[in-house]
């Protein structure tokens, strides 16, 4: 089972690089130095492939018998 659409897989990587990066400065900024975070928890948007889903729909296309 895998993504046929490349316009999903590319929208799902989008939304992965929200969750999961912040800028190393913004990290060392807001926690100190010596503190060791992951960048994902300072991203805006929390996301857990259990808790919520993305509801990801694929770009309309036009019906293939209409020449």
């Amino acid at each position: 089972m895998g993504i046929k659409n490349p316009q999903k897989k590319a929208k799902l990587a989008v939304k992965a690089r929200q969750t999961k990066w912040a800028p190393v400065w913004a990290v060392l900024k807001k926690h100190g130095v010596g503190k060791r975070v992951h960048p994902s928890s300072m991203t805006r948007h929390k996301r857990s492939w259990r808790r919520t889903k993305l509801h990801i729909k694929p770009r309309r296309q036009r019906k293939s018998h209409f020449g």
